[in-house]
């Protein structure tokens, strides 16, 4: 009994680190609950340049859409300042194949893949490998899903 309301009390304080929607409003991207930092602080332009989940730092953060976004280096917030739209992850950074099917959640940001030059994430490499299994599928899936999803999420 103790351990159920233990359990209950985490939950509703959203600790059990379950799929959950995003923690501040009027952004649309997936962001951390303490501190709205997007892609739990990975730098989305070092998937492109050096092809691999980079840990940005606070020193190099940059506000956009309602999300702080780190970097790895002044040259990675340069080149997304210029042009966020070329490094942000498609889907607010959401998981590909949840959005595929119609609901978001978090991500691992060691599970992407860029795709005719734009950045997708996934929740784990298991949920990678289905998504990679019909990714032209899954992407026109999740384009018609996402505006959908982007309005509920800009409008809570």
């Amino acid at each position: 009994m103790i351990r159920g309301l233990i359990a209950a009390v985490l939950l509703a304080a959203g600790l059990l680190g379950l799929p959950a929607g995003p923690a501040l409003a009027d952004s649309e991207y997936n962001v951390t609950r303490l501190g709205g930092i997007a892609i739990d602080g990975t730098d989305p332009v070092a998937y492109f340049t050096q092809f691999t989940a980079v840990t940005g730092l606070r020193k190099f953060s940059y506000d956009w859409k309602g999300a702080t976004w780190r970097f790895a280096s002044a040259a990675n917030r340069k080149a997304f300042k210029a042009d966020p739209v070329r490094y942000a992850p498609q889907y607010g950074g959401y998981c590909a194949w949840a959005v595929a099917q119609g609901y978001t959640t978090k991500i691992d940001p060691d599970a992407w893949k860029i795709v005719d030059y734009k950045l997708y994430l996934n929740y784990s490499k298991s949920v990678q490998r289905k998504w990679a299994a019909d990714i032209p599928g899954n992407i026109t899936k999740a384009d018609h899903n996402w505006p959908g999803i982007r309005t509920t999420l800009t409008n809570r």
